[in-house]
């Protein structure tokens, strides 16, 4: 066979470096033929016919299988509202950082109208002891009062906007009163004229 040198030497870490390798008969050995590539065993082809046998399931596999079926339609409703509130979450971290911006970087004379406009909601609440009505009407009421005060560009457009959907909300009703109205009269004469 032939004997191979290595000229180079070094550590194992220096292994990816390329070297030069020379190789040169034994001067013992006897001249042998060459050997053909499919006289090879590692190229030789198997005799025979292979044939592909499926493997029995496992009693472990056979339980996560019908785990795993039993809990698809659970994962998908959860990838599913995953997938719905994924936005949502992240606009309401979005405001939120804007909002904890905002409060870093306050305008002047920001923090005591915030006091202002928060005690007055304390003080409607304290006003409306007993009815639940008040509870819900006073608080709102006093701090829209005392913010009105502090930003009356802002409210003047608040109470337009919110004027004109109390307006819509109310021909809503009056329409859906109306016609409820006007059906349970018809049945009414409808039965008298029978």
């Amino acid at each position: 066979m032939f004997k191979v040198i290595q000229r180079s030497v070094g550590p194992a870490s220096l292994s990816l470096l390329t070297f030069k390798v020379y190789a040169s008969p034994k001067k013992d050995s006897p001249h042998k033929a060459s050997v053909k590539v499919n006289e090879l065993s590692l190229y030789s082809v198997p005799e025979g016919q292979s044939k592909y046998v499926e493997e029995t399931r496992t009693p472990l596999e056979e339980s996560i299988s019908h785990l795993r079926r039993y809990c698809e339609p659970y994962t998908s409703w959860c990838q599913e509202v995953y997938s719905q509130t994924k936005p949502r979450m992240q606009s309401l971290v979005q405001w939120g950082l804007g909002s904890y911006e905002y409060l870093q970087n306050a305008p002047p004379g920001f923090f005591p109208r915030l006091g202002v406009i928060g005690f007055a909601g304390i003080v409607g609440l304290l006003l409306a002891r007993g009815s639940k009505i008040k509870k819900l009407v006073y608080p709102p009421g006093f701090m829209g009062l005392a913010a009105s005060l502090y930003y009356p560009q802002q409210a003047i457009v608040f109470v337009q906007v919110s004027g004109e959907k109390l307006y819509d909300w109310g021909l809503r009703g009056y329409i859906v009163v109306e016609d409820l109205w006007k059906e349970n009269f018809q049945k009414i004469e409808y039965t008298l004229i029978i």
